[in-house]
């Protein structure tokens, strides 16, 4: 009888040792992570991508980020700096998405390829004589200054209407500003993927919103005019002061659904990471925040809204057509940080 629940003990054992090893390393925080996953990677590469991937903390690319397509039209390149995704073989590759999944939550890794995906989408619809290259593989890695637990450093992925953007400082990520994730199409009209839609929440949640608004509330929160496009290549948001319905003015269903807007967007980012950041909107105070919007959201129709508050702004768009040319179907989204991106405080 001894002899039989020997093996089986020691096998629990293992089981047990296993499982304590697991449960440490989905405990180790976001910024632990991004580190090991960012150095595991740079060993996959030789001299020269690694040069193309590698920066100066003090490089001016650390800071010029761009979520538009960088190409030159004569030869039909990019011209974004990093290294591409295209450039990349199986084994480089998933390591760079390993990257990818340590800086996102699980919902924002799933919005993030899908984004990647509809560059697919887009060839079928525009074809190969697009005045625009669409190619899944334009998305780009950047490494600034040395991964590590202990010194400063930062990382970007950007490609076509995306940009991730991480700082870090002594293991803890201390900004993860600029977020832009964008959607051409929002929703796939037609083929195999028809219905999809890559970045609901931020329709669905800004539309209750507006529903929801009183004569007065609309009074105060509705804009004459198209708010501005989101201001990429720069640190500093230059957003202005705040405009629209201070948060102090809704109800708290509508505060609900404000904040569970603002989530959406924060949520995009691993939860310890996007708990530090919805702990500086709370900080501030969530009545200081504003919400305006401009247009008609009523789907097909051209809007825009956004998000402020003292330590940071959402701003949305959705005014252009789609690659097939569906009326405002075509998102630009953005959570950043204020005073300016990059930056701990």
């Amino acid at each position: 009888m001894n002899r039989l629940r020997r093996p089986f003990m020691f096998a629990v054992a293992l089981l047990a040792i296993a499982a304590v090893g697991l449960v440490g390393q989905s405990a180790k925080p976001t910024g632990a992570k991004l580190a090991d996953a960012a150095n595991a990677f740079l060993g996959t590469l030789p001299a020269d991508l690694r040069a193309k991937a590698v920066y100066d903390w003090k490089d001016p690319h650390r800071t010029t980020w761009y979520f538009t397509p960088q190409q030159d039209n004569a030869t039909r390149t990019s011209t974004r700096k990093g290294v591409p995704l295209e450039k990349l073989n199986a084994g480089q590759k998933d390591a760079l998405m390993q990257l990818l999944k340590a800086g996102l939550s699980a919902k924002g890794y799933d919005q993030a390829t899908t984004i990647m995906s509809l560059e697919g989408i887009l060839l079928e619809l525009e074809g190969p004589k697009s005045a625009m290259v669409r190619n899944k593989d334009w998305y780009f890695v950047s490494v600034f200054g040395e991964p590590s637990a202990t010194g400063l450093w930062a990382w970007r992925f950007e490609g076509h209407h995306m940009s991730i953007n991480m700082t870090l400082d002594k293991g803890q990520v201390v900004a993860a500003t600029p977020l832009m994730f964008g959607a051409n199409p929002a929703e796939v009209k037609s083929g195999d993927k028809k219905g999809l839609r890559t970045l609901p929440e931020i329709e669905d949640l800004a539309r209750d919103l507006v529903k929801s608004l009183s004569n007065e509330q609309r009074t105060a929160a509705k804009q004459a005019k198209a708010l501005p496009e989101i201001k990429e290549k720069q640190a500093d948001a230059d957003v202005g002061n705040p405009v629209g319905v201070a948060a102090a003015k809704l109800t708290e269903a509508q505060k609900k659904t404000l904040w569970n807007l603002i989530e959406a967007y924060a949520n995009r980012i691993p939860s310890d990471a996007a708990a530090e950041e919805l702990a500086r909107v709370k900080s501030a105070g969530l009545d200081k925040v504003h919400f305006a919007y401009s247009g008609d959201t009523t789907p097909g129709k051209g809007y825009t809204y956004r998000v402020h508050g003292p330590t940071f702004v959402i701003e949305f768009l959705n005014l252009q057509a789609d690659g097939a040319k569906n009326p405002a179907n075509h998102i630009h989204s953005a959570w950043r940080r204020l005073p300016k991106d990059f930056e701990a405080k």
